[in-house]
């Protein structure tokens, strides 16, 4: 076994995973899985420039992560750190990979959107492999901050396309009005959302042959929100989740719950994380419409993610 450590940071959160990995045999045993809201992406969609205090939250999650590393006796060339959309788009991104060095002591790997999508693939379905209720191919969906990745395969990676669609640019883009969030949105601003999330689809399909697909796989706290509030759960539970079939149904009526809501009855709700509770409407909304559009029945729900297919990738 090979001990890892993974981090994904995004442009809504900063994730770590510590786990034992054997590429051999499959074999995977997690030791520590953690998440932080740091809204890295705030204001990059308009200004272009990561925010200094969206630096400083992302850096005071840093620090936290290397102590969990050198606790679990990660070594440095077994820790992998993949920045993606909000830094990618950045034009001060120098600063925060200066930044990561001197915490953690590597350089954040700002990946393409393609290969983002292909990390996001592999921590979704390396687990999927034997199971005969599923048909293939797959089309994996990761609903993220700034963007959205959509990858169609079996057991590896046919096509894949990323593009800038995901819950705080849309909110940020469409919701945001004299710097404060519309609640409950008005129908005008869910349907630039949704014309928005339209145009990315079709861009995606250009691509990747979306409509081929048999399952879609859906990741990344959008989707697993909607899917705990499918659920009815009173607190967040990964082992209800992950794996969990959501149908259509169940999806829109969540979606029109939350655009429905306020912000207090939104953070009302036990398993909207606080970092979540303005953009969860956005991003239940991109979720719909990629159900809507590829006809899909329902959504198989995975906790495993680009976090996953990062710590597979440092095990090489």
């Amino acid at each position: 076994m090979t001990r890892v450590a993974a981090v994904d940071c995004g442009t809504n959160s900063i994730r770590l995973l510590v786990a034992d990995a054997d590429p051999a045999t499959g074999a995977f045993a997690e030791l520590d899985r953690r998440m932080t809201i740091v809204r890295l992406g705030q204001g990059v969609d308009r200004t272009g420039r990561l925010a200094p205090e969206a630096l400083e939250r992302t850096f005071a999650a840093c620090r936290e992560y290397a102590e969990v590393i050198r606790e679990h006796g990660v070594p440095v060339e077994r820790v992998r750190f993949v920045a993606t959309s909000a830094s990618r788009d950045a034009e001060n991104r120098d600063d925060f990979v200066r930044g990561v060095v001197e915490i953690l002591g590597v350089e954040p790997e700002v990946v393409t959107g393609d290969r983002e999508a292909e990390f996001s693939f592999t921590g979704a379905t390396r687990e999927l492999a034997g199971r005969d209720d599923l048909e293939r191919p797959y089309l994996v969906v990761d609903i993220g901050g700034g963007s959205t990745e959509f990858v169609v395969g079996d057991e590896h990676v046919e096509a894949a396309r990323s593009v800038d669609v995901g819950c705080v640019r849309m909110t940020e883009r469409h919701l945001v009005v004299d710097g404060a969030v519309t609640d409950p949105p008005t129908a005008e601003q869910v349907a630039a959302i949704r014309r928005d999330v339209e145009a990315a689809i079709d861009l995606a399909s250009s691509t990747v042959p979306i409509g081929r697909a048999r399952t879609l796989v859906g990741l990344a706290g959008s989707v697993t929100t909607v899917a705990a509030i499918a659920l009815g759960l009173t607190e967040y539970d990964s082992s209800r989740i992950h794996h969990a079939r959501v149908s259509l149904e169940q999806v829109r009526a969540v979606t029109e719950r939350l655009l429905a809501a306020g912000h207090d009855e939104r953070a009302a709700i036990p398993v909207v994380h606080p970092g979540r509770v303005d953009v969860i409407g956005a991003g239940a909304l991109v979720l719909l419409a990629v159900m809507e559009r590829t006809g899909a029945a329902e959504v198989v729900v995975s906790e495993h993610d680009i976090l996953d297919g990062i710590a597979w990738s440092a095990t090489s």
